[in-house]
């Protein structure tokens, strides 16, 4: 799942989110359109100074990837209901991260043992019911052990933080490519 030349992709999520500030629709050229047209999921991160500032995203393909990081672009600068949509004078200093993911794939597991073995280090999607909730491999850097990461992942679908324990979760798991841009490295 190797994406080539992905400073591309960093600039049409910079772009499309400048051009929004300026009340503008950003149109990529069609070599863009072209090199990213295969149907991919994506999720993108903005950070500023090491804070998450907005995250959205999809989990299964719908669309060409280039559509995917501009809506998605669009989203997390402006309607991610966390936080008060980005103004023009933060954009310098924020950080923008696309994760391009796998197809999720259903994991099975006879005891919490073997969940936790099988979900270190992947982005990971949980569901019961109406309830659901994912979180992308990056959390793991901050909810360093598997309980709390499914603890908290459990807490975020809404459900019981020991939830994970009752063996009724649908467990599914995925992989990302990430591309990342820095304020530091201008493209």
């Amino acid at each position: 799942m190797k994406i080539k030349d992905k400073k591309n992709l960093l600039n049409l999520a910079r772009k499309t989110i400048e051009f929004a500030l300026e009340g503008k629709k950003f149109e990529p050229d069609e070599k863009i359109k072209e090199k990213y047209s295969e149907k991919k999921a994506c999720f993108v991160t903005l950070t500023k100074n090491n804070q998450l500032r907005g995250c959205i995203g999809s989990l299964i393909a719908k669309q060409e990837l280039w559509k995917e990081v501009i809506e998605n672009s669009i989203n997390s600068a402006f309607n991610d209901v966390r936080f008060y949509p980005l103004k023009k004078t933060e954009l310098k200093d924020i950080d923008i991260e696309i994760s391009i993911l796998s197809k999720p794939r259903q994991i099975n597991y006879n005891n919490l043992g073997e969940l936790k073995e099988k979900i270190k280090n992947k982005g990971v999607l949980i569901s019961y019911s109406i309830y659901s909730a994912t979180y992308l491999p990056q959390v793991w850097g901050q909810l360093k052990t598997e309980e709390r990461f499914l603890s908290s992942l459990c807490e975020k679908a809404g459900l019981n933080i020991d939830f994970w324990k009752t063996g009724k979760l649908k467990v599914e798991v995925y992989n990302t490519e990430n591309i990342i841009l820095n304020t530091k490295n201008n493209l």
